[in-house]
């Protein structure tokens, strides 16, 4: 049931999405298009759906007077691996914009960090190609993981951005990360308070990019 729940969570506003496109009003364009792609931190693990920050997000643009789509494309454990395999399947509708927020999980388990950049260049490289402007958001890992790997996780986002030339959250879950009052039990994913950072995080980034 819960297997079913969260996907059903995730395809939904897919589907929703695929059959705009397929049935454009004579009277008004489609609108533009967002695609969070991310794990647990974009698709909300352990609040409520619409506390999660795509469900802030498509708020935050009503209220300013945006009539964009928001996908959450969020998957929890997913990795910048994952994140690759399911391109395919979210770009046979371009979206507008994409916020990438992928690579906790490959930190937190410790998965090589080169190929980890790689994954992140292709997702990038892709979305580029389908026209599609992404917008990258940095992560970092707890020091325990140890200095050097820490620091070279870090690392990759920044040096990515520059790369690719793509705009950079510097850090998803700056003023978020290590204060108990924003953070759920585990430490580890925003409650709900945490959710709105997040959201104010991304914001200045992400503002001057909508059409």
């Amino acid at each position: 049931m819960l297997v079913w729940r969260a996907a059903a969570r995730f395809f939904y506003p897919v589907m929703v999405l695929i059959l705009m496109m397929l049935s454009p009003s004579l009277h008004a364009a489609p609108p533009a298009v967002i695609l969070c792609l991310g794990d647990s931190l974009t698709a909300g693990y352990g609040v409520a759906t619409a506390e999660s920050y795509p469900s802030l997000l498509r708020n935050r643009l009503r209220e300013q007077g945006y009539n964009h789509l928001v996908i959450n494309a969020g998957v929890s454990g997913d990795t910048t691996a994952g994140g690759v395999r399911r391109l395919e399947w979210l770009l046979r509708t371009p979206p507008t914009i994409a916020i990438v927020a992928l690579g906790a999980n490959d930190g937190l388990r410790g998965l090589d960090l080169q190929e980890m950049k790689q994954n992140l260049a292709e997702i990038i490289r892709r979305l580029q190609q389908a026209g599609v402007r992404p917008l990258l958001a940095g992560l970092r890992i707890p020091p325990n993981y140890g200095q050097p790997y820490s620091e070279q996780f870090a690392a990759i986002y920044p040096a990515l951005a520059r790369e690719k030339g793509v705009p950079l959250v510097p850090f998803l879950l700056d003023q978020v990360a290590g204060h108990p009052a924003l953070n759920q039990e585990d430490g580890i994913h925003p409650n709900a308070a945490g959710y709105r950072q997040l959201l104010e995080n991304i914001w200045p980034l992400l503002h001057p990019m909508l059409p």
